[in-house]
């Protein structure tokens, strides 16, 4: 582009040369005007073959011969760097796409969010603090161009069309976030990833109540009604601010915070052993505190005793900051230390 830019430059430079030369060449050997020499120079360099202002005595049909030839290969130059230009930015722009489009093919268990509003925005940089992989559906360039994501983390389109979502790789996906402002929007998205992924965790926001059990119908696993959250954290903060306080830092610790993170058995374990919560050590290897559990069932228990004993398809719910929440898959996801 640095290359394109200055061969730019050099045309233009080039083609007000010839300009001003043709009209002081007029100006001084035909004695004109300034404005019959600009008429004159612009239907000579662009050979329209106008009438001329007056007839040319032969000092100045040499000097059009002269003027006809180099702009011939002043414009000829010009317009060839132009199209060049023109057509570089379109491949450049297409192989941008089409680099985009592979890096997405290449991802799995990725999270898709659908829409880049506030709750679509909120749930981004939440993923960034976990640092998972995603990739924003938006059908507004203005709002892809506002946003302080690379362009690399968008998909421009309409989250309602399935080519869409399957270019956003939705059959390898782990989860879609659908985030748009329209409950109906909602639905049909929600409607059209459950025919295409049966496996899918979806999320969906939802502005109306009596939208949550179409969503739920529809296959959404978990329906999010922000406003009503709003409303009774608002409350909340009148009749315990001390427990809302402490959620809050729970919930938004980030790196330095406290945070709560579920981890499955297939992330810690390599192998399919089983082993009790004792056994983990998992306060002195990690930093982090189991606080509940979930078995395979679907069961959960709140401060599950030390002797329970953790199945593969279970996860455990545990509080730490980040850091000790990575050290934690760090210490037994390769290598399982009790088999």
């Amino acid at each position: 582009m640095k290359l394109f830019s200055s061969k730019i430059t050099i045309a233009i430079i080039l083609l007000l040369t010839i300009l001003l030369l043709g009209v002081a060449g007029f100006k001084i050997i035909m004695e004109l005007s300034w404005i019959d020499a600009l008429y004159m120079t612009v239907i000579t360099v662009t050979t329209v073959g106008y009438r001329e202002v007056e007839v040319p005595n032969d000092s100045a049909k040499l000097f059009i011969v002269f003027l006809i030839l180099f702009s011939v290969v002043i414009v000829g130059y010009a317009v060839s760097v132009i199209t060049e230009y023109l057509l570089s930015r379109s491949s450049l722009k297409d192989l941008r796409i089409k680099r985009k489009l592979k890096n997405i093919g290449a991802m799995e268990d990725h999270i898709i969010v659908c829409g880049y509003g506030r709750n679509g925005r909120m749930a981004v940089e939440k993923l960034q603090d976990y640092n998972r992989e995603f990739i924003v559906i938006e059908k507004s360039q203005a709002v892809i161009d506002d946003a302080p994501l690379e362009d690399d983390h968008f998909l421009r389109g309409n989250a309602n069309e399935d080519e869409v979502l399957l270019k956003a790789g939705l059959k390898k996906a782990n989860t879609l976030i659908t985030a748009l402002p329209d409950d109906a929007d909602n639905l049909f998205v929600v409607l059209s990833a459950r025919q295409l992924n049966e496996k899918l965790n979806i999320i969906s926001r939802a502005s109306e109540e009596t939208s949550y059990k179409k969503l739920k119908l529809a296959g959404a696993n978990s329906v999010i009604l922000p406003d009503k959250i709003g409303g009774e954290h608002m409350a909340s903060l009148i009749v315990s601010p001390d427990l809302v306080e402490f959620w809050d830092n729970l919930s938004y610790g980030g790196d330095e915070g406290v945070n709560l993170e579920q981890v499955s058995f297939e992330q810690m374990f390599s192998s399919n052993n089983s082993c009790s919560i004792i056994d983990l050590n998992l306060r002195k290897k990690t930093g982090c505190t189991i606080i509940g559990y979930k078995s395979p069932e679907g069961d959960y228990t709140v401060n599950p005793d030390p002797q329970l004993i953790l199945l593969p398809g279970s996860k455990i719910i545990v509080v730490g900051n980040t850091q000790q929440i990575q050290n934690l898959q760090k210490v037994y996801r390769i290598v399982d230390d009790l088999s």
